[in-house]
């Protein structure tokens, strides 16, 4: 019986085209990320100079396509999680009211968020050729101001969509077996201390700046592969 107003059969054809379209848009987001966190910090500044002085080197149309392809993919890859929001409408209407709220937490903030995670840069850059002294805490101040609201209230958001989905996981609210709990977008988090360990190298510092859409590709792809075992319980 549908109690919370969205359509909660487990149309399976339906609920796999959205985990496709979900990694087809998170691996487009991806390339945005990498386009915006590929370079190298000056070897010789540390701590926020030396994160920022990474971006003297990226150019602006790779921050505009980088903003530009978060904008659109980022609502499509959000929206593909209602996939698995219906997994858990029929079994668990309170985990699938909760799951919905992240999501559109998420829908609302994560591609804002996104796009001034890439002004913040471009902003950088352009105080830097103005004064170089005075261009890291110019940029940082605009983040405060701009960034840190949004990313404050989509941190929330996310956190809720992920703890709510493995709640249903693990509780047995889905048609998926227990340990399909371990795909999360949350995955994102070792595939920061991966490339951390790793080291700092141009192609994981881009891999890191895309955390959060490789988790959803992990996730997504976990899912889909698995979809078919699912169905047949």
């Amino acid at each position: 019986m549908n109690t919370i107003g969205i359509e909660n059969d487990l149309d399976w054809k339906r609920i796999r085209h959205m985990f496709k379209l979900g990694i087809i848009a998170a691996l487009t987001v991806l390339i945005g990320d990498m386009l915006l966190g590929w370079g190298m910090p000056d070897p010789d500044l540390s701590g926020m100079e030396a994160y920022f002085s990474k971006y003297l080197t990226v150019s602006d149309a790779r921050i505009f396509w980088s903003a530009l392809l978060g904008l659109v993919g980022i609502p499509i890859e959000v929206l593909s999680y209602f996939g698995v929001y219906r997994l858990m409408a029929d079994r668990s209407p309170k985990h699938a009211h909760a799951y919905r709220a992240g999501i559109f937490g998420m829908l609302i903030f994560g591609a804002l968020v996104h796009v001034i995670c890439c002004a913040v840069p471009f902003y950088y850059k352009k105080m830097y050729a103005l004064s170089s002294d005075s261009a890291v805490s110019d940029a940082i101040r605009f983040a405060v101001y701009f960034l840190l609201p949004a990313t404050a209230i989509f941190v929330v958001f996310f956190f809720i969509t992920a703890i709510v989905q493995i709640s249903a996981f693990v509780r047995g609210k889905t048609p998926y077996p227990k340990w399909c709990a371990v795909f999360s977008f949350l995955f994102g988090f070792i595939v920061i201390a991966l490339m951390k360990l790793i080291g700092e190298y141009p192609l994981t510092n881009a891999l890191s700046t895309g955390w959060i859409s490789l988790g959803s590709i992990f996730m997504l792809t976990g899912l889909l592969i698995t979809s078919k075992k699912a169905e047949k319980v």
